[in-house]
């Protein structure tokens, strides 16, 4: 037995598609470890997650393959993934570095699925920080003058590392509506509040000023719209008019690390797919 594949699609819904998922699977030597589904009555869409085992020789490439009469027939939106083969990935971070440091920790003990190639940001403060886990730095400056090319440069890094996914760690850059349409759906931002609350500069100094009871982070992809793309995932602290701006500070980069960590989690395992602007999430 390999280590396993995991199939995701969406179509219309309509009868029969679990029939004839699990029917092609038997089809391959396939036994079902997991499968989850969602049918949106909203949109009328079908989602769909299957973890599974092949007792055959197959391929990720050659199960795609051999499921385009099922896909095609359902219209359905499909992928295979090696169940085994972690996620390649980059970090962007700038001068605040908790969400950064709860990553790379969460790799290095084998609590997150991906394969970090290397850490990008527009300031140096954190090229010891990398060094320490062996993960390659790359310092990337950014103007107003050099926004573009300093884009470009990133995503040649991006191309050099083969990464998959970008994990946006607390990197303080608006990117270009080009950039942010270049990676749909493999850019994952952390947002300092509960969406969408105390957007902008000083988000727990706004919320203490409130005198908020809550406090959160939000993990969203990334989209041209600016701190508003899909949720995949979302938290929350209780807070009381005893705590300073430093204690909220405190509690709530907690709360952006678990955040982030089970967002990036979920994305490495395929278990998150996109539903127009939200996400079907199988945890």
């Amino acid at each position: 037995m390999k280590d396993g594949f995991i199939l995701t699609l969406s179509c219309p819904d309509r009868p029969g598609i679990v029939h004839a998922v699990s029917g092609f699977l038997l089809g391959h030597g396939g036994n079902i470890l997991e499968a989850a589904q969602y049918d949106d009555r909203d949109t009328g869409l079908f989602f769909m997650r299957v973890h599974f085992e092949s007792s055959t020789d197959a391929s990720v490439a050659s199960l795609q393959d051999a499921f385009a009469p099922v896909g095609e027939g359902f219209r359905m939106r499909w992928a295979f993934f090696d169940a085994a083969r972690p996620a390649p990935t980059l970090i962007l971070v700038s001068k605040l570095g908790h969400c950064l440091n709860d990553l790379l920790f969460r790799h290095r003990s084998g609590l997150l699925p991906i394969d970090i190639r290397a850490v990008v940001s527009n300031h140096r403060d954190f090229y010891q920080l990398a060094a320490s886990y062996d993960i390659p730095f790359h310092h990337v400056p950014v103007t107003a003058a050099t926004k573009a090319r300093a884009e470009a440069h990133l995503m040649e890094i991006a191309a050099t590392e083969g990464a998959e996914l970008l994990v946006l760690a607390r990197y303080m850059q608006v990117l270009s509506e080009d950039l942010c349409r270049n990676l749909e759906g493999r850019a994952i931002n952390i947002h300092h509040s509960f969406l969408p609350s105390f957007k902008g500069a000083r988000p727990y100094g706004q919320a203490h000023e409130r005198g908020v009871k809550l406090i959160g982070a939000t993990a969203h992809y990334v989209t041209t719209a600016l701190d508003e793309g899909p949720i995949i995932e979302q938290d929350v602290e209780r807070v009381d008019h005893s705590m300073d701006v430093a204690t909220l500070t405190a509690l709530g980069r907690d709360v952006e690390n678990v955040v982030l960590a089970r967002a990036v989690k979920w994305h490495a395992e395929h278990r998150i797919l996109l539903n127009g602007g939200k996400t079907v999430v199988f945890r």
